[in-house]
């Protein structure tokens, strides 16, 4: 316990799945934690776990896709805090299974808006924040920033970009103690994955192309996947930066 003591730590995508573990865990390790997303009441229910637990949080209620609001965020975090130490970009959205011939141009700009452009602009408004103290940012990529999944070529882009985002923004931002990872969970148990894993597409054409199982056997919770993003998160990790964590259980390995 404590292994995050005085830091502050805004986490979009708060409100459920691996957002609200990381959440709770990083309070639990003494972090000062910002919860935020679109949906209010779920955050506030994060806050209200983590006060419950004795922990200090603060919901902001953000799209991460609108620059006003992502500024929003890191004001909130300085009038609450004083400081940023930890930012987790964790919001994302899947794509429903389609080939590309069959993508419309709303659905692209969708995915690439919250998975990339999302991320652009909390760095970009969160990483000025750092400038003094330093900090650690962590992007949520996928196995998918890797790999190439069936049926999946906008969540494929959108993840393949966070790398190469992360890749670029820790080498420019090296000098200034900020270090800079790419988080590529596997399949979680979260709301994301039931809705991914459900529908005639996904049933008929993409589980018979697609091995689900990783090496392991199993899925992992939110709660087993956070442990991975507070190694990145502490000082566990001050001589990691620029580089793809994949926490998948061998499913690129197959």
């Amino acid at each position: 316990m404590g292994k995050l003591n005085g830091k502050v730590a805004v986490i979009t995508g708060a409100s459920s799945g691996i957002g609200r573990a990381a959440a709770i865990l990083f309070a639990e390790e003494k972090a000062k934690v910002v919860a935020t997303a679109r949906r209010i009441e779920a955050i506030e229910e994060t806050v209200a776990v983590i006060k419950t637990k004795g922990g200090e949080a603060i919901a902001v209620q953000a799209d991460v896709t609108k620059a006003t609001d992502v500024r929003n965020i890191f004001v909130k975090t300085i009038e609450a805090y004083g400081q940023l130490d930890i930012l987790f970009n964790n919001a994302g959205i899947e794509q429903p299974y389609k080939l590309i011939h069959e993508l419309d141009e709303d659905l692209w700009d969708e995915v690439m808006d919250t998975n990339v452009k999302g991320i652009y602009l909390c760095m970009k408004y969160g990483i000025p924040h750092m400038f003094d103290r330093g900090g650690v940012i962590i992007n949520t990529g996928s196995p998918a920033s890797l790999i190439g999944i069936p049926y999946s070529p906008a969540y494929c882009a959108s993840k393949a970009a966070v790398l190469g985002l992360t890749r670029a923004v820790a080498f420019d931002y090296g000098d200034r103690n900020i270090r800079v990872n790419c988080f590529c969970p596997g399949a979680t148990e979260t709301p994301l994955l039931n809705r991914a894993f459900s529908g005639p597409t996904f049933e008929n054409v993409v589980s018979k192309k697609w091995n689900l199982k990783p090496p392991i056997g199993r899925f992992v919770k939110p709660e087993d996947m956070v442990k991975a993003v507070l190694f990145l998160a502490c000082d566990d990790s001050t001589i990691a930066s620029g580089a793809a964590f994949v926490f998948d259980g061998g499913f690129t390995a197959t």
